[in-house]
């Protein structure tokens, strides 16, 4: 699993010209799912990311987590996390989960970060997204599961 996440200012999805998610102060995070992903994967990744210290302090440090400042979460799924590039110019997408288990841990993500009572918005699973923000540093991190799950 990957999560591409940007601290924003605001941001904002839309499809088919409705807005169906967007969040004030906290993360954008784009969620790319792999075929050998799990709930159990999913789970490690959520945990890292809420208690990500990338917001400032009152002395301009990345000292605070997400709930620290009272941020939320837009969400978006994005296969396109997983394109291989190294081939050619056209990029693959084989190493991206099957859809049926992406939606599955897509939805996932959604209902735990709402657990853990944040408000979250959200993008339509497989739909053709229009994403805005305003980025906010920008601050972008990467957390890619086989680094956080399976390091050593």
């Amino acid at each position: 699993m990957k999560l591409l996440i940007q601290r924003v200012r605001e941001a904002s999805v839309t499809v088919d010209g409705e807005v169906t998610g967007s969040v004030g102060h906290g993360f954008l995070v784009f969620v790319g799912v792999a075929e050998e992903d799990t709930t159990e994967i999913a789970d490690k990744m959520i945990d890292k990311m809420v208690k990500l210290r990338i917001f400032e302090d009152e002395n301009g440090k990345t000292n605070k987590a997400i709930a620290d400042v009272g941020g939320n979460f837009l969400v978006v799924s994005q296969f396109t996390l997983y394109a291989d590039c190294r081939k050619g110019n056209r990029p693959s997408f084989v190493k991206a989960g099957n859809p049926k288990l992406a939606e599955e841990l897509y939805e996932y993500v959604l209902k735990s970060l709402r657990d853990r009572g944040f408000e979250v918005g959200a993008g339509v699973f497989g739909a053709d997204m229009k994403v805005s923000l305003l980025n906010d540093g920008p601050f972008t991190v990467m957390l890619d599961s086989e680094e956080i799950c399976h390091s050593r």
